[in-house]
């Protein structure tokens, strides 16, 4: 067999599982842009006139169970971004500190907030719910707060922050470790401060960890179910707890086109960051690349 062919079959064989694992986002899709009575047909409809009626009824309220679901993408949106933007920033300082100080107990300290990770989220949803708990009635009974404040926005926002910065500092402290110290050498030398070599020098070169870390910690946080739904209020509710809640109408019957339709607007984020993003992804889970020395 010539090398051409061989090549060709390669291809071949990687499109055939490419559309084998498309496929049930492909019939989601078709399920989103069909009405009710086609989603049910019997045998399934492959052509039909598409309709957005959907997600309209998805974003806009279908009269019964969720009203709408726009507050909780933007729910998703703001915790999402939000909380994996700060976890990047603080992560990066402190891998700058892990790389170039080089404190004690490095890598047992590296390997402890890495295994925080490791638990379940089910062995410690309990206990966060009671420390959050503690935290807002002494708040209360200081009278500093008249409302729960963990156990609300901010205090949500700052445990999924908590949860994604373990994972960006192993990425983000590979990729200063392959940074060389002669670059924040030279500077110093030239009179650059800390401050300009920490975000002039060093960072420009661990853009890719960055990017690689801010788009994994964003895919878990905008996964995360458990938290959100028992630590979190009606102000923090976000897509995942939507469609656990929402799934049922008013017939009791499960309603498949909300299902679907609110299934395409919550991967859509995801998708078209990786896809945006995709070879920063490949370097990141290499955690850090090779540089020279100046």
């Amino acid at each position: 067999m010539s090398r051409a062919m061989r090549t060709r079959i390669y291809y071949a064989i990687l499109w055939m599982v490419a559309i084998f694992f498309f496929l049930p986002i492909f019939w989601i899709l078709l399920a989103a842009l069909k009405t009710d009575a086609d989603i049910l047909a019997v045998p399934p409809k492959l052509i039909f006139a598409p309709t957005l009626e959907q997600f309209n009824k998805t974003l806009f309220g279908r009269g019964t169970g969720i009203s709408n679901t726009i507050p909780y993408l933007v729910n998703s949106l703001v915790l999402s971004l939000g909380s994996v933007a700060l976890a990047t920033v603080v992560s990066f300082l402190a891998a700058y500190a892990f790389s170039r100080y080089k404190p004690r107990a490095t890598n047992f300290l590296m390997f402890l907030m890495l295994s925080t990770r490791m638990v379940p989220a089910s062995a410690t949803v309990v206990a966060i719910f009671q420390m959050y708990n503690a935290f807002d009635i002494g708040l209360r009974n200081l009278g500093l707060i008249s409302q729960p404040f963990f156990r609300g926005f901010p205090g949500v926002l700052l445990l999924y922050t908590m949860f994604s910065i373990p994972f960006s500092l192993w990425i983000l402290k590979g990729f200063i470790d392959g940074v060389s110290p002669r670059y924040d050498e030279t500077g110093f030398v030239n009179g650059a401060s800390r401050l300009h070599v920490l975000f002039k020098v060093v960072l420009p070169q661990v853009r890719p960890g960055l990017i690689a870390a801010f788009i994994f910690n964003l895919i878990f946080v905008w996964n995360e179910f458990l938290f959100n739904f028992i630590l979190g209020g009606q102000g923090t509710q976000m897509i995942p707890y939507a469609l656990a809640v929402g799934l049922v109408n008013a017939g009791g019957n499960i309603d498949w086109g909300y299902v679907a339709a609110l299934s395409i607007l919550y991967v859509s984020l995801p998708v078209v960051m990786i896809f945006f993003f995709q070879r920063y992804l490949l370097v990141g889970m290499t955690f850090g690349t090779v540089r020279g020395e100046v």
